[in-house]
């Protein structure tokens, strides 16, 4: 399954690696504010892609029909 390979190659390596490696590909002239985003982003990746691999999803089919009560 891809999105298991893909939890794989995030989590293979630490977090501190996976950091300083997502650091490296920004422009030079990034703040501290890109440098904050890119890290809150692959910890929300990581997170999400263990929440699928732990199966605490909702399907997609549950959702739509959670949102039509809201939507109305």
């Amino acid at each position: 399954m891809v999105i298991k390979k893909l939890h794989y190659i995030i989590t293979m390596e630490t977090a501190k690696y996976n950091s300083i490696k997502a650091i490296r590909t920004l422009p030079d002239n990034s703040s501290y504010e890109d440098i904050m985003e890119r890290l809150y982003f692959m910890q929300k990746v990581e997170a999400g892609l263990k929440d699928i691999e732990e199966e605490r999803v909702i399907p997609h089919e549950e959702v739509k029909e959670r949102l039509s009560k809201w939507l109305k």
